[in-house]
């Protein structure tokens, strides 16, 4: 038996979605000391249970709406189940909104030591670090422009480079390696395999089954946010595509 790194136990996410289009904070408000605020409740995820071994490759499949990227948030920590627990042991590095954190007044190279310093790394370690970023994000020619110049490839290749200079414990990946050119793609893909190699954990949405299949080790189905299969990645993408095809 491996090292336990993550576990989910019994967890379930609920939304309130608002009923009323409330137009102002003054009508919010009103609407609230009347006790006429009504909501729909939406159930994101519903008694999801499953561990991971330190080293384990997971990748989470379903349709869109199935709960995936909402799991992926509580494990980084983003979002706080509404009933059950989750634990993640280790330092995690979620590749889930890609220069999300960016500021785009400032320049590459402000926003490397910017969103370093978010994400935990020393001074030090992102000036020895920084020509590896801009050569891995190929953006040697931009590196004193403001990002707002950027467009969307750019930042998500910036990103996806600072978030992995260092090997995290866990790496959480929502979709991103879908950004870029099908070379840049390539390149990530290569990354995060040889983090594999290094042994890191890593939890992996996408919707292309043959990436899963290259990748991943173990598969998560999910539909309308339940677990509908857990277990060795070929056998849960067999019932994947049995289902969907």
């Amino acid at each position: 038996m491996g090292e336990k790194i993550i576990f989910a136990e019994k967890v379930y996410m609920k939304f309130n979605l608002s009923k009323d289009k409330v137009s102002s904070l003054k009508e919010y408000v009103i609407r609230f000391l009347k006790r006429q605020l009504f909501y729909d409740e939406f159930i994101a995820l519903s008694d999801v249970s499953f561990t991971l071994d330190k080293g384990d490759v997971l990748g989470i499949i379903g349709l869109n709406g199935s709960g995936k990227s909402t799991l992926l948030k509580l494990i980084a920590g983003v979002l706080k189940p509404s009933s059950g627990k989750i634990t993640a042991n280790g330092r995690i590095a979620p590749l889930i909104e890609l220069g999300a954190g960016f500021d785009s007044e400032l320049s590459a190279k402000e926003n490397i030591f910017l969103n370093g310093a978010v994400l935990g790394y020393s001074k030090k370690l992102i000036e020895e670090k920084f020509d590896e970023i801009i050569s891995f994000a190929e953006l040697e020619e931009f590196v004193e422009v403001p990002i707002k110049n950027f467009s969307s490839g750019m930042i998500a290749r910036l990103g996806f480079a600072i978030a992995t200079i260092t090997a995290p414990d866990i790496l959480i990946v929502d979709e991103v390696l879908s950004v870029g050119d099908f070379k840049f793609q390539k390149k990530s893909q290569n990354k995060i395999k040889e983090m594999i190699d290094l042994g890191t954990t890593v939890l992996f949405v996408s919707h292309s089954a043959d990436v899963v299949r290259s990748i991943c080790k173990k598969g998560l189905l999910l539909e309308h946010g339940k677990v509908l299969a857990f277990g060795e990645v070929d056998e849960v993408l067999e019932i994947y595509e049995e289902r969907y095809k």
